[in-house]
């Protein structure tokens, strides 16, 4: 199976560019292996950072979804690795949400490198559900049609 660079959802000709974030971040020694490399498993770790990104600039923060009673669990995530993010390396993760319809939040996510070089790509998909009922929603919540308003207008540029 071959890695993508990105690229994971289909953009229409008619949506409203990606809303992107990015967060810098500096590998910790928690984060690496023996072998002084970012361990696989931190990358989830990394692009929820970004996504937390995406929630301050846009107005879907953590906070903003407990004051709303929404929860946003991930349903789908995919990672691809291309290069090793090394200990104390600064490298920035780029988050970008990509348009959707559904009572549902798709972001793609990119981990560049100091020297400007990819070292993963992925995404995840979150539904949207009841914070007492757990129920999924099938609607978009207000909290999320907003967004989505702000975004049609033009006002997150």
């Amino acid at each position: 199976m071959r890695r993508k660079l990105g690229k994971y959802f289909k953009i229409m000709p008619k949506d409203p560019a990606p809303l992107i974030a990015r967060v810098q971040k500096r590998v910790s020694f928690s984060d690496v292996d023996i072998m002084g490399i970012v361990w696989h498993g931190r990358y989830s770790k990394y692009f929820e950072e970004g996504f937390a990104g995406i929630g301050r600039k846009y107005g879907l923060s953590y906070k903003e979804f407990y004051k709303a009673g929404l929860r946003a669990p991930i349903v789908q995530m995919h990672i691809d690795y291309h290069l090793p993010l090394t200990l104390d390396e600064v490298c920035l993760i780029e988050a970008s949400m990509i348009w959707s319809e559904g009572a549902k939040i798709n972001i793609e996510y990119t981990a560049i490198k100091e020297n400007g070089q990819i070292a993963a790509t992925g995404y995840t998909v979150q539904m949207l559900t009841d914070a007492k009922s757990q129920e999924p929603f099938i609607i978009t919540p207000p909290l999320l049609e907003e967004c989505r308003e702000k975004w049609l207008k033009g006002e997150y540029v």
